[in-house]
């Protein structure tokens, strides 16, 4: 990838946490917070960092599960999916969100980061990327299979960001009848972008596991590009 990464420390009021930095070439460019999936800030959501950064972006992917693990990286085994689902299960959800709040200002103070900030996230991240769009602390935000969004729309009418979301036809987690309700949750909203991928099962999107749908990431991705570009 095109791009440097580092580590650096955010601050909050009972502690900090790592959170890492990926820079395209020149140092400039909008600002994207990229939400991990439950596996930690992993090889996978690296290089989605480093793919953001090659293509223009300041990325800055916070660690969610630090105050248990602080930097766990996890894999997509078996064993490794009963630690992920054991830490999310003991994340509390408003510390999370106050901890991408301090990352988005961390990454509004960094060099070269454009007046514009978006978040992204993946499976949990994706459901954190939405709540994170209702608080009102980004410009934008994109959610990819955000598990749970569904169970979240009782303050759908109070987002005033854009939002775009990306789901995959056959994914056994969030079922067609999730989607639909979160559709229609959103109406004919112009700001609010539904994407579905008949073909991709959860976790389309990540190389690393055996859901893995090549096209459907590559439509996504082009999708999430173009809303970023119109977006910031």
């Amino acid at each position: 990838m095109d791009a440097s990464t580092r580590w650096i420390d955010v601050q909050v009021a009972d502690g900090s946490f790592g959170a890492y930095l990926a820079l395209p070439r020149g140092g400039r460019g909008p600002g994207i917070v990229l939400i991990q999936e439950i596996f930690g800030v992993n090889a996978h959501i690296r290089s989605v960092c480093e793919q953001y950064a090659a293509d223009g972006y300041i990325v800055l992917a916070p660690d969610i599960f630090w105050r248990r693990e602080p930097r766990v990286e996890l894999s997509y085994n078996e064993q490794d999916w009963k630690r992920a689902a054991a830490l999310k299960q003991a994340t509390d959800q408003q510390k999370a969100l106050d901890d991408i709040a301090a990352t988005i200002d961390a990454l509004r103070a960094q060099p070269g980061v454009g007046p514009r900030v978006a978040s992204i996230g993946y499976c949990f991240g994706g459901m954190l990327s939405y709540m994170t769009a209702l608080g009102g602390k980004v410009d934008a935000a994109i959610a990819y299979y955000g598990g749970g969004i569904q169970e979240r729309l009782e303050r759908a009418d109070r987002l005033a960001v854009p939002l775009q979301m990306h789901f995959g036809g056959r994914d056994s987690y969030i079922p067609p009848e999730a989607v639909k309700k979160i559709g229609t949750a959103f109406g004919e909203r112009e700001e609010v972008e539904i994407h579905i991928y008949p073909e991709a099962e959860h976790g389309f999107n990540c190389s690393h596991r055996s859901t893995y749908h090549q096209r459907s990431a590559a439509e996504a991705h082009g999708h999430a590009l173009l809303f970023l570009s119109e977006q910031l």
